[in-house]
Protein backbone atom coordinates (compact mmCIF):
# COMPACT_ATOMS: atom_id res chain seq x y z
CA UNK A 1 0.00 0.00 0.00
CA UNK A 2 1.17 3.70 -0.89
CA UNK A 3 2.22 5.56 2.39
CA UNK A 4 -0.46 7.79 3.02
CA UNK A 5 -0.48 11.63 2.27
CA UNK A 6 -0.73 12.50 6.02
CA UNK A 7 2.22 10.25 7.16
CA UNK A 8 4.38 11.83 3.92
CA UNK A 9 3.54 15.56 6.26
CA UNK A 10 4.35 13.68 9.56
CA UNK A 11 7.08 16.31 10.03
CA UNK A 12 4.73 19.62 10.49
CA UNK A 13 2.17 17.23 12.37
CA UNK A 14 1.98 19.59 15.13
CA UNK A 15 1.51 22.60 13.06
CA UNK A 16 -1.65 20.60 11.53
CA UNK A 17 -2.73 20.43 15.22
CA UNK A 18 -2.56 24.10 15.50
CA UNK A 19 -3.51 25.11 11.61
CA UNK A 20 -7.10 22.99 12.72
CA UNK A 21 -7.24 24.84 16.28
CA UNK A 22 -7.25 28.16 14.14
CA UNK A 23 -9.57 26.79 11.51
CA UNK A 24 -12.18 26.41 14.19
CA UNK A 25 -12.58 30.19 14.96
CA UNK A 26 -13.48 30.88 11.60
CA UNK A 27 -12.60 31.05 7.60
CA UNK A 28 -9.77 32.44 6.55
CA UNK A 29 -10.20 35.52 3.31
CA UNK A 30 -9.87 33.09 0.60
CA UNK A 31 -11.94 30.06 2.20
CA UNK A 32 -14.59 33.43 2.97
CA UNK A 33 -14.80 34.44 -1.11
CA UNK A 34 -14.96 30.51 -2.16
CA UNK A 35 -17.97 30.42 -0.02
CA UNK A 36 -19.47 33.88 -1.14
CA UNK A 37 -18.90 32.56 -4.77
CA UNK A 38 -20.77 29.44 -4.00
CA UNK A 39 -23.37 31.10 -2.51
CA UNK A 40 -23.81 33.75 -5.67
CA UNK A 41 -23.76 30.48 -8.06
CA UNK A 42 -26.04 27.98 -6.26
CA UNK A 43 -28.90 28.41 -8.78
CA UNK A 44 -25.72 27.74 -11.49
CA UNK A 45 -25.24 24.83 -10.34
CA UNK A 46 -28.51 23.27 -9.77
CA UNK A 47 -29.10 24.25 -13.24
CA UNK A 48 -26.61 21.94 -14.55
CA UNK A 49 -28.07 19.35 -12.19
CA UNK A 50 -31.37 19.73 -14.06
CA UNK A 51 -29.52 19.48 -17.20
CA UNK A 52 -27.66 16.03 -16.67
CA UNK A 53 -30.68 14.34 -14.78
CA UNK A 54 -33.06 15.09 -17.94
CA UNK A 55 -30.60 13.17 -19.68
CA UNK A 56 -31.37 9.02 -19.75
CA UNK A 57 -28.23 7.79 -18.86
CA UNK A 58 -28.96 4.00 -17.48
CA UNK A 59 -25.52 1.74 -17.29
CA UNK A 60 -27.17 -0.11 -20.03
CA UNK A 61 -27.91 2.99 -22.34
CA UNK A 62 -24.38 3.83 -24.05
CA UNK A 63 -25.85 6.42 -25.56
CA UNK A 64 -27.18 8.39 -22.70
CA UNK A 65 -24.49 7.82 -20.58
CA UNK A 66 -22.00 9.41 -23.70
CA UNK A 67 -24.35 12.01 -23.54
CA UNK A 68 -23.91 13.62 -19.88
CA UNK A 69 -20.33 12.67 -20.49
CA UNK A 70 -20.33 15.27 -22.90
CA UNK A 71 -21.95 17.88 -20.76
CA UNK A 72 -19.49 17.14 -18.01
CA UNK A 73 -16.77 17.02 -20.45
CA UNK A 74 -17.53 20.86 -21.34
CA UNK A 75 -17.74 21.74 -17.99
CA UNK A 76 -13.95 20.02 -17.37
CA UNK A 77 -12.61 22.25 -20.26
CA UNK A 78 -14.17 25.24 -19.38
CA UNK A 79 -11.75 24.34 -16.06
CA UNK A 80 -8.72 24.11 -18.08
CA UNK A 81 -8.80 20.09 -17.57
CA UNK A 82 -7.01 18.19 -20.22
CA UNK A 83 -10.32 15.58 -21.05
CA UNK A 84 -10.45 11.90 -22.38
CA UNK A 85 -13.28 9.60 -23.33
CA UNK A 86 -12.09 6.29 -22.51
CA UNK A 87 -13.62 3.78 -24.46
CA UNK A 88 -14.62 -0.17 -23.30
CA UNK A 89 -14.03 -2.96 -26.41
CA UNK A 90 -17.46 -3.29 -28.08
CA UNK A 91 -18.09 -6.65 -26.28
CA UNK A 92 -18.44 -5.08 -22.79
CA UNK A 93 -21.45 -3.42 -23.42
CA UNK A 94 -20.37 -0.31 -21.78
CA UNK A 95 -20.42 3.38 -22.54
CA UNK A 96 -16.54 4.24 -20.86
CA UNK A 97 -16.09 6.57 -18.72
CA UNK A 98 -14.33 10.47 -18.45
CA UNK A 99 -11.19 11.71 -17.62
CA UNK A 100 -10.04 15.29 -16.79
CA UNK A 101 -6.77 15.65 -15.37
CA UNK A 102 -4.81 18.96 -14.38
CA UNK A 103 -1.28 19.07 -13.03
CA UNK A 104 0.31 21.31 -10.53
CA UNK A 105 4.34 21.28 -9.83
CA UNK A 106 3.46 21.39 -6.15
CA UNK A 107 1.02 19.75 -3.98
CA UNK A 108 -1.27 16.84 -2.63
CA UNK A 109 -2.54 14.81 -5.57
CA UNK A 110 -6.34 14.74 -5.46
CA UNK A 111 -8.37 12.13 -7.34
CA UNK A 112 -12.24 13.01 -7.63
CA UNK A 113 -14.36 10.03 -8.24
CA UNK A 114 -18.21 10.07 -10.02
CA UNK A 115 -20.26 8.11 -12.27
CA UNK A 116 -22.06 9.14 -14.80
CA UNK A 117 -24.32 5.85 -15.04
CA UNK A 118 -27.86 5.32 -13.02
CA UNK A 119 -30.06 2.20 -12.37
CA UNK A 120 -32.95 3.73 -14.74
CA UNK A 121 -32.64 2.71 -18.32
CA UNK A 122 -34.24 4.21 -21.22
CA UNK A 123 -37.66 2.21 -21.00
CA UNK A 124 -38.15 3.10 -17.54
CA UNK A 125 -41.32 5.45 -16.77
CA UNK A 126 -39.20 7.61 -14.17
CA UNK A 127 -37.22 9.91 -16.64
CA UNK A 128 -37.82 13.81 -15.52
CA UNK A 129 -36.49 16.41 -13.18
CA UNK A 130 -39.06 18.20 -11.10
CA UNK A 131 -38.56 21.19 -9.06
CA UNK A 132 -40.69 21.67 -6.17
CA UNK A 133 -39.41 24.01 -3.90
CA UNK A 134 -36.05 23.59 -2.14
CA UNK A 135 -36.71 19.51 -3.25
CA UNK A 136 -35.97 18.10 -6.62
CA UNK A 137 -36.94 14.76 -7.92
CA UNK A 138 -35.50 12.96 -11.25
CA UNK A 139 -33.49 9.71 -12.24
CA UNK A 140 -29.64 9.79 -10.63
CA UNK A 141 -30.23 13.02 -8.94
CA UNK A 142 -28.92 11.52 -5.71
CA UNK A 143 -27.10 8.53 -7.28
CA UNK A 144 -25.20 10.52 -8.33
CA UNK A 145 -25.13 13.05 -10.64
CA UNK A 146 -25.68 16.08 -8.10
CA UNK A 147 -22.06 14.18 -6.67
CA UNK A 148 -20.77 15.23 -10.34
CA UNK A 149 -22.23 18.62 -10.27
CA UNK A 150 -20.22 19.10 -6.64
CA UNK A 151 -16.87 17.88 -8.23
CA UNK A 152 -17.66 20.89 -10.76
CA UNK A 153 -18.72 23.26 -8.26
CA UNK A 154 -15.72 23.13 -5.70
CA UNK A 155 -12.90 22.88 -8.23
CA UNK A 156 -14.65 26.55 -9.82
CA UNK A 157 -14.74 27.74 -6.49
CA UNK A 158 -11.16 26.71 -6.07
CA UNK A 159 -9.92 28.75 -9.38
CA UNK A 160 -11.97 31.48 -8.88
CA UNK A 161 -9.74 32.34 -5.81
CA UNK A 162 -6.44 30.79 -7.87
CA UNK A 163 -6.12 27.88 -5.31
CA UNK A 164 -6.51 24.94 -8.04
CA UNK A 165 -2.99 26.09 -9.16
CA UNK A 166 -1.94 24.38 -5.66
CA UNK A 167 -2.88 20.93 -6.80
CA UNK A 168 -2.74 18.17 -9.22
CA UNK A 169 -6.39 16.77 -9.77
CA UNK A 170 -7.56 14.17 -11.57
CA UNK A 171 -11.47 14.30 -12.06
CA UNK A 172 -12.91 10.14 -12.83
CA UNK A 173 -16.39 10.11 -14.42
CA UNK A 174 -17.13 6.34 -14.37
CA UNK A 175 -19.85 4.93 -16.82
CA UNK A 176 -20.42 1.88 -15.43
CA UNK A 177 -20.44 2.06 -10.95
CA UNK A 178 -23.94 0.42 -10.80
CA UNK A 179 -23.81 -2.21 -13.20
CA UNK A 180 -19.57 -2.79 -13.25
CA UNK A 181 -18.25 -4.08 -16.91
CA UNK A 182 -16.92 -7.22 -17.17
CA UNK A 183 -13.54 -7.89 -16.79
CA UNK A 184 -13.31 -6.14 -14.12
CA UNK A 185 -9.35 -5.57 -15.01
CA UNK A 186 -10.42 -3.39 -18.35
CA UNK A 187 -13.60 -1.74 -16.91
CA UNK A 188 -11.45 -0.38 -13.59
CA UNK A 189 -8.32 -0.27 -15.28
CA UNK A 190 -7.57 3.41 -15.42
CA UNK A 191 -9.81 4.44 -12.31
CA UNK A 192 -6.92 1.85 -10.47
CA UNK A 193 -4.42 3.27 -12.09
CA UNK A 194 -5.25 6.83 -10.99
CA UNK A 195 -5.91 5.53 -7.63
CA UNK A 196 -2.21 4.54 -7.89
CA UNK A 197 -1.09 8.23 -9.00
CA UNK A 198 -3.36 10.14 -6.08
CA UNK A 199 -2.24 10.93 -2.52
CA UNK A 200 -5.73 11.59 -1.76
CA UNK A 201 -9.35 9.65 -2.97
CA UNK A 202 -12.48 11.49 -2.71
CA UNK A 203 -15.87 9.87 -3.62
CA UNK A 204 -19.00 12.03 -4.40
CA UNK A 205 -21.95 10.19 -3.86
CA UNK A 206 -24.39 11.37 -1.57
CA UNK A 207 -23.84 12.78 1.78
CA UNK A 208 -25.60 11.33 4.99
CA UNK A 209 -27.35 13.16 7.97
CA UNK A 210 -29.35 11.67 9.94
CA UNK A 211 -31.12 12.25 13.72
CA UNK A 212 -29.27 15.85 12.98
CA UNK A 213 -26.22 14.17 12.86
CA UNK A 214 -23.49 14.41 9.84
CA UNK A 215 -21.84 11.83 8.90
CA UNK A 216 -18.38 10.76 6.94
CA UNK A 217 -17.60 7.69 5.20
CA UNK A 218 -14.21 6.30 5.98
CA UNK A 219 -14.44 2.63 5.41
CA UNK A 220 -17.18 0.34 2.95
CA UNK A 221 -17.33 -3.52 2.57
CA UNK A 222 -16.75 -5.45 -0.41
CA UNK A 223 -19.07 -6.85 -2.33
CA UNK A 224 -18.21 -10.61 -4.06
CA UNK A 225 -20.45 -13.18 -5.36
CA UNK A 226 -19.93 -16.64 -5.01
CA UNK A 227 -21.61 -20.00 -7.02
CA UNK A 228 -22.41 -23.31 -5.50
CA UNK A 229 -22.79 -26.32 -7.53
CA UNK A 230 -23.82 -29.50 -5.81
CA UNK A 231 -24.47 -32.85 -7.66
CA UNK A 232 -25.73 -36.53 -5.98
CA UNK A 233 -27.31 -39.66 -7.64
CA UNK A 234 -30.39 -39.56 -9.28
CA UNK A 235 -32.16 -42.85 -8.29
CA UNK A 236 -35.81 -43.58 -6.97
CA UNK A 237 -37.22 -42.03 -3.92
CA UNK A 238 -37.41 -44.99 -1.90
CA UNK A 239 -33.67 -46.05 -1.66
CA UNK A 240 -33.03 -42.18 -0.53
CA UNK A 241 -30.12 -42.53 2.36
CA UNK A 242 -29.16 -45.85 1.43
CA UNK A 243 -25.22 -46.53 0.80
CA UNK A 244 -25.99 -47.44 -2.67
CA UNK A 245 -27.90 -43.83 -3.70
CA UNK A 246 -26.86 -41.59 -0.66
CA UNK A 247 -28.65 -38.34 0.30
CA UNK A 248 -29.33 -36.50 -2.73
CA UNK A 249 -27.81 -33.19 -4.02
CA UNK A 250 -30.44 -31.04 -1.94
CA UNK A 251 -30.23 -32.58 1.25
CA UNK A 252 -26.26 -31.48 0.37
CA UNK A 253 -27.06 -28.40 -0.55
CA UNK A 254 -29.28 -28.00 2.71
CA UNK A 255 -26.08 -29.10 4.67
CA UNK A 256 -23.91 -26.46 3.44
CA UNK A 257 -26.09 -23.81 3.63
CA UNK A 258 -26.90 -24.83 7.24
CA UNK A 259 -23.46 -25.23 8.24
CA UNK A 260 -22.80 -21.84 6.76
CA UNK A 261 -25.25 -19.97 8.41
CA UNK A 262 -24.00 -22.19 11.68
CA UNK A 263 -20.54 -21.94 11.60
CA UNK A 264 -19.40 -19.07 9.39
CA UNK A 265 -21.65 -15.96 10.29
CA UNK A 266 -20.51 -13.90 13.30
CA UNK A 267 -17.77 -11.78 12.87
CA UNK A 268 -17.97 -7.94 12.94
CA UNK A 269 -18.77 -6.47 9.44
CA UNK A 270 -19.35 -9.96 7.65
CA UNK A 271 -22.87 -11.03 5.75
CA UNK A 272 -23.47 -13.20 2.67
CA UNK A 273 -26.13 -14.28 1.61
CA UNK A 274 -27.76 -17.00 -0.43
CA UNK A 275 -29.72 -14.69 -3.38
CA UNK A 276 -30.89 -17.88 -5.73
CA UNK A 277 -31.43 -21.47 -5.44
CA UNK A 278 -32.70 -23.74 -7.85
CA UNK A 279 -32.72 -28.07 -7.41
CA UNK A 280 -34.07 -31.08 -8.91
CA UNK A 281 -33.46 -33.48 -12.06
CA UNK A 282 -32.81 -31.42 -14.51
CA UNK A 283 -31.55 -27.68 -13.67
CA UNK A 284 -30.77 -24.49 -15.86
CA UNK A 285 -29.38 -21.20 -14.84
CA UNK A 286 -28.07 -18.37 -16.51
CA UNK A 287 -25.45 -16.16 -14.13
CA UNK A 288 -25.68 -13.48 -16.03
CA UNK A 289 -29.49 -13.13 -16.09
CA UNK A 290 -29.75 -14.30 -12.77
CA UNK A 291 -32.63 -16.74 -13.72
CA UNK A 292 -33.23 -20.28 -14.45
CA UNK A 293 -35.33 -23.30 -14.67
CA UNK A 294 -35.90 -26.61 -12.68
CA UNK A 295 -37.32 -29.75 -13.43
CA UNK A 296 -37.98 -32.55 -10.49
CA UNK A 297 -40.52 -35.04 -9.08
CA UNK A 298 -41.55 -36.10 -5.63
CA UNK A 299 -40.05 -39.73 -5.99
CA UNK A 300 -36.87 -38.56 -7.75
CA UNK A 301 -33.42 -38.58 -5.79
CA UNK A 302 -32.51 -35.08 -7.25
CA UNK A 303 -29.09 -34.91 -9.03
CA UNK A 304 -28.74 -31.57 -9.05
CA UNK A 305 -28.45 -28.01 -7.03
CA UNK A 306 -27.21 -24.58 -7.86
CA UNK A 307 -27.15 -21.54 -5.52
CA UNK A 308 -25.89 -18.37 -6.07
CA UNK A 309 -24.71 -15.45 -3.20
CA UNK A 310 -22.67 -12.45 -2.24
CA UNK A 311 -20.16 -11.77 0.61
CA UNK A 312 -19.59 -8.63 2.17
CA UNK A 313 -16.37 -7.89 4.44
CA UNK A 314 -14.82 -5.04 5.50
CA UNK A 315 -11.13 -6.18 4.48
CA UNK A 316 -9.37 -8.70 2.07
CA UNK A 317 -8.18 -10.87 5.37
CA UNK A 318 -11.96 -11.30 6.06
CA UNK A 319 -12.74 -11.98 2.79
CA UNK A 320 -10.07 -14.76 2.51
CA UNK A 321 -10.93 -16.64 6.00
CA UNK A 322 -14.21 -16.11 5.38
CA UNK A 323 -13.64 -18.03 1.66
CA UNK A 324 -11.35 -20.29 3.05
CA UNK A 325 -14.27 -21.57 5.88
CA UNK A 326 -16.79 -22.06 3.09
CA UNK A 327 -14.30 -24.12 1.23
CA UNK A 328 -13.86 -26.40 4.30
CA UNK A 329 -17.66 -26.81 4.62
CA UNK A 330 -18.57 -27.70 0.76
CA UNK A 331 -15.51 -30.39 0.84
CA UNK A 332 -17.43 -32.34 3.83
CA UNK A 333 -19.51 -34.56 1.30
CA UNK A 334 -22.14 -36.52 2.56
CA UNK A 335 -22.36 -39.85 0.97
CA UNK A 336 -22.69 -40.44 -2.97
CA UNK A 337 -22.82 -36.25 -3.25
CA UNK A 338 -19.83 -34.02 -4.38
CA UNK A 339 -19.83 -30.24 -4.97
CA UNK A 340 -17.92 -27.22 -5.85
CA UNK A 341 -17.65 -23.51 -4.86
CA UNK A 342 -16.27 -20.65 -6.93
CA UNK A 343 -15.86 -16.77 -6.18
CA UNK A 344 -16.05 -14.21 -8.10
CA UNK A 345 -14.31 -10.69 -7.34
CA UNK A 346 -16.33 -7.71 -7.53
CA UNK A 347 -15.45 -4.98 -5.29
CA UNK A 348 -12.49 -4.91 -2.69
CA UNK A 349 -13.13 -3.61 0.89
CA UNK A 350 -12.68 -0.10 1.88
CA UNK A 351 -10.66 -0.49 4.92
CA UNK A 352 -10.79 1.96 7.63
CA UNK A 353 -7.72 3.37 7.47
CA UNK A 354 -5.30 6.06 9.64
CA UNK A 355 -5.24 8.16 6.32
CA UNK A 356 -8.82 7.84 6.30
CA UNK A 357 -9.79 8.55 9.43
CA UNK A 358 -7.16 11.80 9.25
CA UNK A 359 -9.27 12.63 6.21
CA UNK A 360 -12.39 12.72 7.74
CA UNK A 361 -11.07 14.22 10.16
CA UNK A 362 -10.04 17.57 7.96
CA UNK A 363 -13.93 17.23 6.77
CA UNK A 364 -15.39 17.48 10.48
CA UNK A 365 -13.30 20.69 11.16
CA UNK A 366 -14.88 22.06 7.61
CA UNK A 367 -18.33 21.14 9.11
CA UNK A 368 -17.81 22.92 12.28
CA UNK A 369 -16.82 25.81 10.66
CA UNK A 370 -19.75 25.84 8.28
CA UNK A 371 -22.12 25.53 11.84
CA UNK A 372 -23.39 22.32 11.36
CA UNK A 373 -21.04 20.42 14.45
CA UNK A 374 -18.53 17.19 14.31
CA UNK A 375 -19.08 14.56 11.24
CA UNK A 376 -18.79 11.24 12.74
CA UNK A 377 -18.05 7.84 11.22
CA UNK A 378 -20.16 6.23 9.26
CA UNK A 379 -20.79 2.62 10.25
CA UNK A 380 -19.35 0.31 7.01
CA UNK A 381 -22.85 -1.45 7.35
CA UNK A 382 -24.88 1.31 6.66
CA UNK A 383 -23.04 2.02 2.93
CA UNK A 384 -22.83 -0.50 0.05
CA UNK A 385 -20.08 -0.91 -2.53
CA UNK A 386 -18.94 1.88 -4.36
CA UNK A 387 -15.81 2.69 -6.88
CA UNK A 388 -13.73 4.54 -4.34
CA UNK A 389 -13.12 1.11 -2.96
CA UNK A 390 -11.24 0.19 -5.91
CA UNK A 391 -8.56 3.01 -5.27
CA UNK A 392 -8.82 2.68 -1.25
CA UNK A 393 -5.95 -0.14 -1.29
CA UNK A 394 -3.22 2.71 -2.95
CA UNK A 395 -4.42 5.83 -1.46
CA UNK A 396 -6.31 7.52 1.49
CA UNK A 397 -10.04 7.86 0.75
CA UNK A 398 -12.66 9.15 2.13
CA UNK A 399 -16.56 9.17 0.68
CA UNK A 400 -20.19 10.43 0.71
CA UNK A 401 -19.24 14.13 -0.05
CA UNK A 402 -22.22 14.59 -2.02
CA UNK A 403 -25.12 16.85 -1.34
CA UNK A 404 -27.71 14.87 0.48
CA UNK A 405 -30.72 13.15 -0.92
CA UNK A 406 -32.82 10.12 -0.19
CA UNK A 407 -34.60 7.13 -1.79
CA UNK A 408 -32.02 6.52 -4.34
CA UNK A 409 -32.81 3.33 -7.09
CA UNK A 410 -36.51 4.37 -6.56
CA UNK A 411 -38.77 6.01 -8.93
CA UNK A 412 -39.13 8.48 -5.16
CA UNK A 413 -35.15 9.50 -5.85
CA UNK A 414 -34.79 13.04 -4.72
CA UNK A 415 -32.35 15.67 -3.90
CA UNK A 416 -32.49 19.07 -0.72
CA UNK A 417 -31.29 21.37 -3.30
CA UNK A 418 -29.97 23.35 -0.20
CA UNK A 419 -27.06 20.62 0.40
CA UNK A 420 -26.06 21.66 -3.08
CA UNK A 421 -23.61 24.56 -2.02
CA UNK A 422 -23.29 22.73 1.86
CA UNK A 423 -21.37 19.94 -0.26
CA UNK A 424 -19.74 21.95 -2.53
CA UNK A 425 -18.37 24.21 -0.13
CA UNK A 426 -17.31 21.20 2.54
CA UNK A 427 -14.98 20.28 -0.61
CA UNK A 428 -13.40 23.07 -2.06
CA UNK A 429 -12.63 24.04 1.53
CA UNK A 430 -11.50 20.31 2.56
CA UNK A 431 -9.19 20.45 -0.55
CA UNK A 432 -7.85 23.90 -0.17
CA UNK A 433 -6.66 22.76 3.71
CA UNK A 434 -5.00 19.40 2.22
CA UNK A 435 -3.19 21.87 -0.35
CA UNK A 436 -1.63 24.62 2.46
CA UNK A 437 -0.81 21.30 4.97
Amino acid sequence: MKVSYPLKMAAIAVLSVVATAANSAGFNDDEQRMIGWIDAHSEDAIALLEETVNISSGTMNPQGVRKVGAVMQRELDGLGFTSEWIEMPEEMHRAGHLFGRKYAAQGPKVLMIGHLDTVFEADDGFQAYRRDGDTAHGPGIDDMKSGNVTIIYALKALKEIGALDDVSVVVAYLGDEENAGSPLSISKRDLIEAGKWADISLGFEGGLTSDNQDWSTTARRSTSNWYLEVSGKQAHSSKIFSDGTGYGAIFEAARILHEFADKVRGEQYLTFNAGTIQGGTDVSYDVEQNRGTTFGKTNVVPRKVIVQGDIRTISQDQLERTRDAMRAIVANHYPQTDARIEFEDRYPPMEPTAGNKRLAQVLSDVNVDLGRGPMLELDPTRRGAADVSFVAPYTDALAGLGALGKGGHTPEESLDLTSVPLAIKRAAIMIYRLARE
